[in-house]
Order: structure tokens, then sequence, then C-alpha cells
């Protein structure tokens, strides 16, 4: 299964995804895999519930490799 498949199946609409990216409230480095980076933003529609867009930053374009409402989140 694709990420676009996982958003879909998990109703998290692409313009969430991109204004997580464009605008973050934070960003991490993943710690296994130093091509990686995780984008964190609340989302009004959902709650406030943070949106996590894991993506890869060496790609051009950035590729994102998945997305999911992470609840373990509680200081943005």
């Amino acid at each position: 299964m694709d990420c676009e498949q996982r958003a879909k199946r998990r109703k998290i609409q692409r313009q969430w995804i991109a204004a997580t990216l464009e605008h973050p409230a934070r960003t991490e480095n993943d710690p296994d895999d130093p091509e990686l980076a995780h984008a964190l933003r609340p989302i009004a529609e959902r709650g406030f519930r943070v949106l996590r867009v894991i993506y890869n930053e060496r790609c051009e374009p950035v590729r994102v490799v998945t997305v999911f409402f992470d609840d373990g989140v509680t200081d943005l």
C-alpha cells in the first residue's frame, strides 16, 4: 500500500499534508534514517490532532513516505 492510499484510508486530506510540509509547527530528524525528516502540525479540522508527515528531504521534490495522526504528541 502506498502513501496516498494510506492517507485516504486515514481520511487525511492532501492540503493538510501540503500545509504541514510548507509550515510545520515543528520538524524532527528521523531516529533511524538520516535521509528522513518528520514535519508536525496540529490540524484544526480534526480537533487539533497532530499530523505527522514523514518524508525524504533529499529528494526533489520531497517524497512523502507516510502520514498519520500522532496522538502521542502533546507539546505543540
